[in-house]
Formats: structure tokens, C-alpha cells, sequence
């Protein structure tokens, strides 16, 4: 790739123009669950029904997706910000996160949405890592969205 030009505070400022849901993306290793908050979630294909989440290569959770087959995604609902703050690295004292089981693998209750996926593959790009997982299980529920829009959380009506 060629070396950008482009400075990276703003990059960072104008990508976060772009409103975006929330989630948290779980997965396990032995009888350790790992998670990390994370918008930059997509659909990629309905058949066969994929979706990909970009992990930045620092990140602790990126050496266990690395080795992980399955990752779970938790569409974080309005009510769920201090979840989504304590996996975003700003843990808070006497606060231990509760996760349910799906197919083995953990996720956040009480979210808007449940995603159960297989991971199918792996790109490097850049300082990420492009994850794309063949959903094997979908459930949400009618609750109003947590969003995020220039460094900041929002929220919608119910939809």
C-alpha cells in the first residue's frame, strides 16, 4: 500500500461523522470469555449470510479471534452505554458483566440483537484485521438502538 498523505486525527474525525450502532464482540477461549465494544460491524453477503467485524491488530481481543473458530455480536441496545464502556477499556469498580450461551459462545443479555458466527476468514489490512463469520444464529428484540456519532452515544426511538 501506498504511504497516505492523509492525517490521521482527521481521519479519525471525519469517519466519526458516520453514526453507527454499537456492539460487542465476545468470544472464548478455554473457560475465558473475551470481549471488545466495536462499530465497525457489516453485513457482507445474505447468501450465504455473512458479516465481518474489523479488529484493530493491537487489540487483545485480535490474538483471541486469531485462534477462536466462533465469535458472538451483541447489537447493544440504548440501555446497555456502561456495557459498552466497560469493553471499551473503561472498566468500572463492582461491575461484572453477565453473558448467556449461544452454541457455545458467549453474549451480552438483554441486547437489541444476537449474531452467532463461524469464522470463514481472515484478511490483514492495514493496522486491522478484516474477521468474516458465516452467521449460524440470529435472534433481536423491539428495543430502541445505542448509536454512536462523533465520539459520542445517541439514541433512538424504538424500532
Amino acid at each position: 500500500m501506498k504511504q497516505s498523505m492523509v492525517d490521521p486525527k482527521l481521519f479519525r474525525s471525519v469517519m466519526g461523522r458516520f453514526t453507527t450502532g454499537v456492539t460487542i464482540v465476545t468470544t472464548r477461549t478455554g473457560e475465558v470469555i473475551h470481549g471488545m465494544t466495536a462499530n465497525a460491524f457489516m453485513s457482507v453477503s445474505l447468501e450465504p449470510p455473512l458479516v465481518l467485524v474489523s479488529v484493530g491488530q493491537r487489540a487483545r481481543l485480535h490474538a483471541y479471534l486469531q485462534e477462536a473458530s466462533h465469535y458472538g455480536v451483541s447489537i447493544l441496545a440504548a440501555h446497555q452505554q456502561r456495557l459498552s464502556d466497560h469493553f471499551a477499556g473503561r472498566t468500572q469498580e463492582a461491575f461484572d458483566p453477565e453473558f448467556v450461551e449461544i452454541l457455545g459462545v458467549p453474549l451480552i443479555p438483554g441486547a437489541l440483537a444476537h449474531i452467532v458466527a463461524e469464522i470463514a476468514a481472515r484478511y490483514p489490512v492495514g493496522d486491522h484485521t478484516l474477521f468474516v463469520g458465516q452467521v449460524l444464529h440470529l435472534a433481536h428484540q423491539p428495543l430502541a438502538p445505542l448509536v454512536y456519532h462523533s465520539g459520542q452515544y445517541c439514541a433512538l426511538g424504538q424500532t
